[in-house]
């Protein structure tokens, strides 16, 4: 069988002396593995490295087999960020997460855009504070895309819409100021960007924590050591 679909590259490893198994986030097919003759060669260049975007081709005698990836390259965004080493440190952790949690070739399609749609904000003039904020609304999409999204319209004691500053790590639903009250210090600061408000490093880091606790609970065997040392990143500037 074969098919033809545009991915987002998650991630490469060597296979034997030549070759790669190469992971896509595609649009119609999710996250798909397929092996690439001669894709560890001098000639395939920086096709293959995280973040670039592809054409491809898969064939395979059966759908459950490995199979084969044709690719040609339609554009190479990590060579973009070779100078920007936070930028670089954000698309290899989105990638590591999108690799870890989305099921293998299961179609989410708003996890193909999404990811799309950080890796062009990465790529572009925006600020950190910009992307910053792209990157943590991702993983928030992506948690709910899983099934596991924070419901953070409403306060989950008193019903409120207003005043929404923290997160029940329990339920993932917000509490405002008032109702938090005693066991505020149970609770998850909500940092005021994820719900429309302006964002700075110190909450971009409150939210990187946040998603980080609700992916590794339920969307991870174990936090991809990437998005460690991404969050470790803005720790440090915060």
């Amino acid at each position: 069988m074969e098919w033809h679909d545009e991915g987002l590259v998650l991630g490469a490893r060597r296979h034997g002396e030549s070759d790669l198994i190469l992971s896509l986030l595609t649009r119609g097919h999710g996250r798909h593995a397929g092996l690439v003759k001669g894709g560890g060669g001098r000639r395939a260049g920086g096709l293959y490295e995280i973040g670039n975007r592809l054409s491809a081709v898969w064939r395979g005698r059966l759908p459950e087999h490995l199979g084969r990836y044709a690719c040609e390259v339609q554009a190479q965004h990590a060579a973009l960020l070779l100078d920007e080493p936070l930028r670089l440190a954000a698309l290899a952790s989105a990638a590591a997460v999108a690799e870890a949690a989305l099921p293998e070739r299961e179609p989410h399609q708003r996890a193909f855009e999404g990811f799309a749609g950080l890796v062009d904000s990465l790529i572009s003039t925006q600020g950190i504070i910009e992307w910053g904020a792209r990157y943590a609304r991702w993983e928030l999409d992506l948690l709910a895309e899983l099934g596991f999204g924070l419901d953070l319209a409403s306060c989950a004691v008193s019903g409120a819409t207003t005043d929404l500053a923290f997160v029940s790590p329990a339920s993932g639903r917000a509490v405002s100021r008032q109702a938090a009250g005693i066991w505020r210090e149970r609770l998850l600061p909500l940092p005021s960007f994820l719900l429309g408000g302006e964002a700075d490093l110190d909450q971009l880091r409150q939210g990187l924590e946040l998603t980080g606790l609700f992916l590794e609970r339920h969307a991870l065997a174990k936090m991809p050591a990437a998005r460690n040392r991404f969050l470790a990143r803005f720790q440090r500037l915060a």
